[in-house]
């Protein structure tokens, strides 16, 4: 017996997968440039603590045996270094996967996830591949408004994902405004306060809220070890949640999912103050100096507490971002076109040492003359 199909058989992915768009990370390379001077990713231009580089040598021997997946020891760090419960918090390749945790764990068809207008990629890819519509409040000035967000709320919203500081804006909300936003939302949403740029944010007004999640049953602060701690490539970030989260994302978490020499990196890396006030110091003396500069060359420059400033260009030609990024490209510089955030008129400049944002300026500058 044979079996007749109208079509060819081929596995199919479950519906909107296809639709969604893949997220494309800053450009690394420039072709003839061996060594571009890479100021697109956000990255520590610092590298890493030399602590965290010694521990993760120090596991080269153990490569061949699985990592502790309750990630015992780093839980322990965390949870000294910033009073933390250890039970409340979960560990992922990159905060990227607690977001996807979050979206598998509470979204299904039919619900909905709200984000900011320019809200980070990785927001919308983790809502759409639950299944969840994902709905986009309107931001002024590059920064969330709080009553649009509130405004997209309606009894299928599962998630709120708010970044604070804000990528790829670098803008940011105030303590109060974050709990408008909590006591705005029904209990049954979860309101996740991305704080991956939240070590940089030193103006006296910002709040991380952690000390909100402390005694909330509805929010997640999550944090990386991508951006301070220079570990990018390791991939380690964590999640602070209250324990009825906690229990249904460690139903679906990898056994494994953060590796062992991540795991020691991360750990030394906490422990080494001296590396991160060095970083902290950079962005204190550059971060307002890059933005002053830019905007002198005729540029909007965005308030930013990250390790990046956004610049926004005119839409005339010879002056457009896109010409811009090509401009920098040939100098041997790498920023970040924000395109894909509907931002198309921007770009997004990592905060370098101090001959990078003086040469990016110059180039800039020469740019912007013509």
């Amino acid at each position: 017996m044979s079996i007749v199909l109208d079509a060819p058989s081929r596995p199919r992915p479950k519906p909107g997968i296809l639709d969604i768009e893949p997220y494309v990370g800053g450009k690394s390379k420039i072709e003839g440039v061996a060594e571009p001077i890479k100021l697109s990713s956000n990255e520590n231009i610092l590298g890493c603590s030399p602590l965290a580089e010694a521990a993760f040598a120090k596991t080269a021997h153990k490569l061949n045996l699985y990592p502790d997946g309750q990630c015992s020891e780093l839980r322990a760090a965390v949870s000294e270094k910033l009073n933390l419960q250890p039970a409340r918090l979960i560990f992922g390749c990159g905060s990227d996967e607690v977001f996807t945790m979050l979206a598998q764990a509470y979204c299904e068809p039919g619900d909905n996830v709200v984000q900011g207008q320019y809200g980070f990629l990785a927001y919308r890819i983790a809502g759409r591949s639950a299944g969840a519509e994902v709905r986009f409040a309107k931001e002024s000035h590059c920064r969330v408004d709080i009553d649009a967000v509130l405004a997209e709320v309606d009894d299928r919203t599962r998630i709120v994902f708010i970044a604070n500081p804000a990528n790829p804006t670098g803008t940011w909300l105030s303590g109060p405004e974050i709990r408008a936003l909590h006591e705005g939302l029904p209990g049954h949403v979860i309101l996740v306060l991305d704080g991956a740029y939240a070590e940089f944010a030193e103006d006296p007004g910002y709040d991380d809220g952690i000390a909100l999640a402390r005694r909330s049953n509805n929010i997640v602060v999550t944090r990386t070890f991508s951006k301070l701690y220079g570990l990018a490539a390791l991939r380690v970030g964590w999640g602070y949640a209250p324990l009825a989260v906690i229990d249904a994302l460690e139903r679906i978490r990898g056994p494994f999912n953060v590796n062992l020499p991540a795991q020691a990196a991360a750990v030394a890396a906490l422990g080494d103050d001296a590396f991160v006030e060095r970083t902290l110091e950079l962005m204190r003396v550059w971060r307002p100096w890059l933005t002053q500069q830019l905007g002198g060359l005729g540029l909007e420059v965005y308030p930013s507490q990250a390790n990046f400033v956004l610049a926004r260009f005119p839409k005339t030609d010879g002056r457009t971002a896109a010409e811009a990024e090509n401009f920098l490209a040939s100098k041997g510089f790498l920023v970040r076109g924000c395109g894909g955030y509907g931002l198309g008129d921007c770009l997004r400049i990592t905060v370098g040492l101090e001959d990078h944002n003086r040469a990016v300026v110059d180039v800039l500058g020469d740019f912007m003359k013509g």
